[in-house]
C-alpha cells in the first residue's frame, strides 16, 4: 500500500539531502576550528535531516515500504526543535556576554534573563517528547489495524500538541529576540569597553576570560532572528499539516513541502 497521496520526487529529496549533507559537513569543519562545541546539537539536527531525506529518497523509489517512510517522517519532523533548542543556547550567550549584569532585568527581555536558556530549552524537551509520540503513533498505524481511525486521530492531535507547544514557545522568543535586536544597541558602547584584543589575531578576550570571542556579536544576532523566522515558518506549516490530517491538502501536493526547504538556510 502506497504511503504517500502523490508520488514523492526523488530529484526534490535529493537536493535536499545534498544541501543538508554540505550544511553538516561546514558545521563539523566550523565547531572544530573554532572549537565550539554547542554546535554539536547543531550538528545532529542537520544530520537528522540529511538523514530524513535520504530515507525519503528510498521511500520515493519504493511507496510501499513502511520502514523508511516512518524514519524520513520522523526524523524531517523533528530536527528542527533541535535546532531551536540551540538557537535558544546562543541567544542566552549572547545576552550573558553582551549585557551588564544589572541590565538583565525583566523588562529588558519579558522573561526573568537568567532562565532565558533553561524555560525555552524546557519548552522544546517537551515538545520534542510530544512530537516524537504523535509522529510514531501517526506512522506505525496501518489502514488495516483494529481501530485505525481513532489511533490516526490520536496521534494527529499529540503531534499537534507538540508543534503548538513549539509554536507558542518559539513565537514568544522570536518576539523577544526580535526586539532585543534593537533594545540591546544601547549596550555596544559598553561591550566595546570591554573587549581586549587579542595581539596579532581578530579574536579578543572580554572581561578578564581567557576564552576568545568574535567581537562581531550583531551578526550572530541577525543570524539568530533570521532562523527563528525560517523555523517559526516551518513550524506554521506542520501545525496545518498535522490538522488538515492524512488526507489534508498538504499531504496531496509535494510542492507545499518544498516550501518548506528555506529552513536548510539555517545550517549555514
Amino acid at each position: 500500500m502506497a504511503r504517500y497521496l502523490y508520488q514523492p520526487s526523488e530529484a526534490v529529496a535529493g537536493v535536499a539531502c545534498g544541501l543538508y549533507s554540505v550544511g553538516l559537513i561546514i558545521t563539523v569543519f566550523r565547531i572544530f576550528r573554532q572549537k565550539a562545541w554547542i554546535w554539536f546539537i547543531m550538528a545532529l539536527g542537520i544530520g537528522m535531516e540529511a538523514a530524513g531525506y535520504g530515507a525519503r529518497i528510498a521511500s520515493a523509489a519504493d511507496t510501499t515500504a513502511r520502514t523508511v517512510y516512518i524514519v524520513q517522517f520522523c526524523l524531517i519532523i523533528l530536527a528542527p526543535v533541535l535546532m531551536a533548542g540551540v538557537i535558544y543556547l546562543v541567544f542566552g550567550r549572547i545576552v550573558f556576554h553582551v549585557v551588564p549584569a544589572e541590565a538583565r532585568t525583566f523588562r529588558l527581555l519579558w522573561v526573568p534573563a537568567r532562565w532565558v536558556t533553561p524555560i525555552f530549552v524546557g519548552f522544546d524537551i517537551v515538545a520534542l517528547l510530544t512530537q516524537v509520540i504523535g509522529a510514531i503513533m501517526l506512522t506505525a498505524t496501518e489502514p488495516t489495524d483494529p481501530d485505525a481511525a481513532a489511533k490516526i486521530n490520536r496521534g494527529k492531535n499529540i503531534a499537534m500538541v507538540g508543534v503548538i507547544i513549539q509554536l507558542v514557545a518559539f513565537g514568544l522568543f522570536t518576539v523577544v529576540a526580535a526586539r532585543f535586536h534593537f533594545t540591546s544597541r544601547r549596550f555596544t558602547d559598553d561591550f566595546k569597553q570591554r573587549l581586549q584584543a587579542v595581539p596579532g589575531d581578530k579574536y579578543v578576550t572580554l572581561g578578564g576570560n581567557a576564552r576568545k570571542f568574535n567581537p562581531n556579536w550583531r551578526r550572530l544576532l541577525y543570524t539568530v532572528n533570521i532562523s527563528c523566522a525560517m523555523i517559526l515558518i516551518r513550524s506554521i506549516y506542520r501545525e496545518i499539516d498535522f490538522a488538515e490530517g492524512k488526507t489534508g491538502y498538504t499531504q496531496r501536493y509535494e510542492y507545499l513541502l518544498v516550501l518548506a526547504l528555506p529552513q536548510v538556510l539555517v545550517t549555514y
